[in-house]
């Protein structure tokens, strides 16, 4: 139980973190509702989980492409057009009308797209890496945690973070019916610019520390 504690305290702090994901999560539940935003979510967690696996398994690999400056450098860089182009996207489009209900049949449901949102930002943003492995070697190595242990560990802080963001994604949508069409295409507007700088951000970071 304390790995779980542990894990759960964890994923706490990282769900305090603003950033491209929670911009994502609110964007898909304020204009599409709760199931768009788990959708979006649910991108995110199986990316987390890609990430977990990636690093208990693969931690010689890890350690070798941690440490080459040059894998990183691209990696940011690749990470960094992917949330422009993602944000560049959102700005360019125009939210849904969330006061008209379409007849059957006649509405695909986008929520594959919106998955797959969530895969990208997740999977291209070097911060999940840089958490992850940290988490790794601070946690689970320093501590010599087996196979069980770990899993505990980790499943406090991925089952935390789950929770959290579907709360967020609750809030999103419980604040929906109060909006207007405007409203939401400032809000995709705001979110599409934070997308964008938060990749601008991202490039000069790698832009000093690695060229």
């Amino acid at each position: 139980m304390a790995y779980i504690w542990n894990g759960i305290q964890l994923g706490l702090a990282l769900s305090l973190i603003t950033g491209p994901i929670l911009v994502a999560l609110i964007q898909a539940g304020v204009e599409r509702g709760f199931r768009a935003g788990a959708a979006v979510g649910a991108g995110v967690w199986i990316s987390d989980l890609m990430f977990i696996l990636a690093v208990y398994w693969g931690g010689s690999f890890l350690e070798k492409l941690f440490n080459n400056n040059e894998a990183l450098r691209w990696l940011g860089i690749f990470g960094s057009l992917m949330l422009i182009g993602i944000g560049i996207g959102t700005l360019r489009s125009k939210p849904p009308d969330i006061h008209y209900v379409p007849e059957i049949g006649t509405q695909r449901s986008p929520y594959h797209l919106l998955w797959l949102k969530g895969f990208v930002i997740n999977t291209f943003n070097p911060f999940p890496f840089f958490f992850w492995t940290s988490v790794m070697t601070g946690f689970v190595l320093a501590h010599d945690l087996g196979p069980s242990e770990a899993t505990l560990f980790f499943s406090g802080i991925l089952g935390t973070i789950i929770l959290t963001d579907l709360l967020k994604v609750i809030l999103a949508k419980r604040i929906r019916n109060l909006l207007k069409w405007k409203h939401l295409v400032w809000f995709r507007r705001i979110a599409g610019i934070i997308l964008v700088i938060a990749g601008v951000v991202l490039i000069v970071r790698v832009w000093w520390q690695f060229f």
